[in-house]
């Protein structure tokens, strides 16, 4: 038997081509810009509620507790992680623009932060309205951004490996992969509270309705789910080519 290899050329030239495709179609871009946007002042909500971390967050803490190299090389490393697990998975080169997401995300956050935002949000509203709009904030920005096709988060691309290889719903796999992480994360000493619970068993349900409200009733495509040539290009073997 040929082991082959992990990406064919002409299998990363569509890829390629199709990433450029949706980074220049502007309704696209404009839904994951907005979607961005949404996202970074969702967690801005969340930070200032001070009700707890993201699922991931317990783990990246958790992860610098033992190395103590700074939050950010930990949050670096686990999506390095994760991207890496995903090519091999899909057998193909991983695309880069998670990281442009969360780079987008977090200087969002550092305006918002700038403007005082957070001191705003903080005098008018209580710690749990906080929380309940930040987590509605997440879950409709994630949407948009799955929607777009264009800079998916490390973790939703996992998400839509499973449901392409395990052929689980949306909601069931983002639920399974990030109770995994943050279990693992609690298991190495991170921390959480009640958001920490809260964004895990709201946000992933939260979603997929989110989606076919915006494809039913505002008519927006869903590049993510439907389209998925930008993240997943099928080996030789299975297409005959």
């Amino acid at each position: 038997m040929i082991n082959e290899p992990i990406h064919e050329p002409k299998g990363l030239k569509k890829v390629l081509a199709a990433s450029v495709r949706a980074w220049l179609t502007p309704s696209r871009l404009a839904m994951y810009l907005i979607g961005v946007m949404i996202f970074s002042l969702g967690a801005l909500f969340f930070i200032v509620s001070r009700l707890g971390t993201d699922p991931l967050d317990v783990f990246v803490i958790a992860l610098n507790n033992h190395l103590q190299v700074g939050l950010g090389a930990c949050s670096a490393l686990f999506s390095v992680g994760l991207l890496l697990w995903w090519a091999l998975w899909n057998r193909q080169w991983p695309p880069i623009s998670p990281f442009v997401t969360t780079t987008l995300t977090g200087l969002f956050i550092d305006l918002w932060l700038f403007l005082e935002f957070d001191e705003v949000l903080a005098a008018a509203l209580g710690p749990y309205v906080l929380l309940a709009i930040g987590l509605g904030l997440c879950a409709y920005s994630s949407a948009l951004i799955i929607m777009s096709g264009i800079g998916i988060r490390v973790i939703d691309l996992l998400v839509i490996s499973m449901m392409n290889k395990l052929g689980w719903s949306f909601t069931l796999a983002k639920m399974v992969l990030e109770i995994s992480v943050f279990v693992l994360g609690w298991f190495m000493g991170g921390p959480f509270g009640i958001g920490t619970i809260a964004f895990l068993l709201i946000i992933a349900p939260m979603i997929k309705p989110f989606m076919n409200m915006n494809e039913r009733y505002l008519r927006m495509g869903n590049y993510g789910l439907k389209r998925r040539d930008v993240y997943f290009v099928p080996p030789a073997s299975l297409t005959g080519k």
